[in-house]
């Protein structure tokens, strides 16, 4: 069996802002009644997490679970954690209407650190990433030009950038072309 690598192998771009591969993250992906007590019980037995609010994301444990949509949650953790926490996931939501998936090797995450990594962001998705309308403890999926992606801020000057592995260079120079030095706009300059 081969040994896991990350998608972009430790890819790091500094530019006005840093663009830099996460490396390998634990995601599991569950799905189900978000609302029936008996999910909510089992999500945070299983992975210590309460389930986040819609549009959240929330942490506890090295563990952040995030708010996807109105039936999905997205769990980081470690990644030698991921096929452990599906199994306990699995088994806890027996009986319930759920899905749990380790999505860990079909995903990358990337970071944009750096005082303007609002404004890099912004150059690429038709989310408002303004200050007034987004932040820490927020989970937004949206486009990247044109993939699907999702990001949330762990702080005011970084965002973790989640898509699928197989566009995972595109996204990649998406970002660290935004991050190019003399590209900076002024876009959330007070």
């Amino acid at each position: 069996m081969s040994d896991a690598v990350s998608a972009l192998a430790g890819a790091a771009y500094e530019g006005y802002c840093q663009v830099s591969d996460a490396g390998l993250t634990g995601m599991v992906t569950i799905r189900g009644d978000l609302g029936a007590a008996k999910v909510k019980a089992a999500v945070k037995k299983a992975t210590g997490v309460a389930l986040p609010g819609q549009g959240a994301i929330v942490a506890a444990k090295g563990r952040k679970l995030a708010w996807m949509s109105p039936d999905e949650l997205l769990l980081f953790c470690g990644y030698d954690e991921a096929p452990g926490l599906t199994a306990a996931l699995t088994e806890a939501l027996a009986g319930q209407h759920a899905l749990v998936a380790n999505v860990s090797d079909a995903r990358v995450v990337l970071r944009v650190t750096g005082t303007q990594a609002r404004e890099v962001i912004a150059k690429l998705t038709p989310a408002d990433v303004s200050p007034g309308a987004f932040g820490p403890g927020q989970m937004r999926r949206t486009r990247l030009q044109q993939v699907a992606a999702g990001f949330h801020m762990p702080d005011e000057t970084s965002f973790e950038v989640i898509a699928f592995r197989s566009v995972a260079d595109y996204v990649f120079t998406l970002l660290s072309n935004a991050a190019r030095p003399g590209g900076e706009v002024g876009l959330f300059d007070g």
